[in-house]
């Protein structure tokens, strides 16, 4: 079947729930309603920016039982002891 002969269903006026919506756009290509979308501005802030740091893995399998033991999660637990150590 051709692009031109391509048998494109209409975006109904409504959706019943998010995943009667999700499921629409699971199986159907926003690229094949170029009149049904407009612009909008958007502007973000980033309020934190995150590094990744390379970390032995039996380093990581510590951090992770105290992490665990601590109820918190391992990204946490690592910017604690560093700022521990940074302030010392």
């Amino acid at each position: 079947m051709s692009e031109q002969s391509k048998r494109v269903d209409p975006i109904p006026d409504e959706f019943a729930s998010y995943e009667e919506a999700a499921e629409f756009w699971d199986t159907h290509d926003t690229t094949d309603y170029p009149g049904s979308f407009e612009e909008v501005a958007v502007h973000a802030e980033l309020k934190h920016r995150r590094f990744e740091v390379e970390v032995d893995e039996d380093l990581i399998k510590v951090l992770s039982v105290q992490a665990h033991q601590r109820g918190i999660a391992v990204g946490r637990l690592v910017n604690e002891m560093l700022r521990e150590k940074v302030d010392a």
